[in-house]
């Protein structure tokens, strides 16, 4: 069964095809997640997007000036549902490999699995209304490498996907709103963008308080101080040398506590 369990999973991660990929998550929801820490774990050393979409470095992506524009807002949607593409792998590989977890581990990803799948389907059809599908622009596998560079440690995993970079979605997803929202005239798509953005910060804020869950979870088994093991994670991967403009409200609700934030550098918390 285990075997069976890890080998969909596999699959799930190597396909491309969005609705293939939500068909699999789903049966993986709806089997048994009490399974075996058996089988071989691989490396993956290509994304499942890379069958759709140019992979470039980050300098040579298209800039993002303008969102009162076809070419401006669809820039800003691919941008998105690349995140959000990438962040479905992101959770199955979490679940793939890491099996020495009980299994409401397995259910906590494969949930945020499906969610950002819905997210990655409700930015296409907006995407697809501006006249761009995924894949007309190129992308960057910035979070692909980050999950290579912490595919030994759960602690790291966790520190660094939903504790650093999905936290800093919320920091950066309030501003794009209000990017947005000051625009002299709006179209009706503007307001619909703006109502995606507001559905995934919501549920993003849970994704970050599943993994701040799972990285205190693996802090307590190696008997770590989770906030000490946090910033020597960070700062280990060089994440601590941008300044975040932290979104305290955002980050308090999904786990992180003051202590930390104070350390980015705020002053009321």
């Amino acid at each position: 069964m285990s075997k069976d369990f890890y080998q969909t999973v596999k699959e799930a991660i190597y396909q491309s095809d969005i609705l293939k990929k939500e068909a699999l998550v789903q049966t993986l929801l709806n089997s048994s997640l009490d399974v075996e820490a058996s089988g071989e774990v691989e490396r993956f050393d290509t994304p499942s997007y890379a069958k759709i979409c140019q992979i470039v470095e980050t300098n040579k992506l298209p800039k993002r000036k303008r969102f009162d524009t076809s070419q401006g807002l669809g820039t800003l949607l691919h941008s998105i549902a690349h995140i959000e593409y990438s962040a479905i792998d992101l959770a199955l590989d979490a679940v793939y490999r890491f099996r020495e977890t009980p299994a409401d581990f397995r259910r906590d990803w494969l949930e945020v699995a499906s969610d950002e799948v819905r997210h990655f389907k409700m930015i296409v059809e907006i995407l697809e209304e501006v006249g761009y599908s995924y894949g007309d622009f190129p992308v960057h596998d910035g979070l692909f490498k980050a999950s290579q560079n912490s595919q030994n440690s759960l602690a790291e995993r966790m520190a660094i996907i939903p504790r650093h970079y999905e936290a800093t979605g919320l920091d950066v997803n309030p501003k794009i709103v209000q990017k947005l929202n000051s625009l002299p005239k709006k179209e009706p798509i503007i307001f619909k963008v703006m109502d995606a953005l507001d559905i995934i910060y919501k549920e993003e804020i849970d994704h970050v308080r599943k993994g701040d869950r799972w990285f205190k979870w693996e802090c307590e088994r190696l008997g770590r101080d989770s906030q000490t093991l946090f910033f020597e994670i960070l700062d280990k991967f060089n994440l601590l040398k941008r300044k975040l403009d932290i979104n305290v409200d955002a980050r308090l609700k999904a786990g992180f506590v003051c202590d930390e934030l104070k350390r980015f550098g705020v002053k009321e918390c």
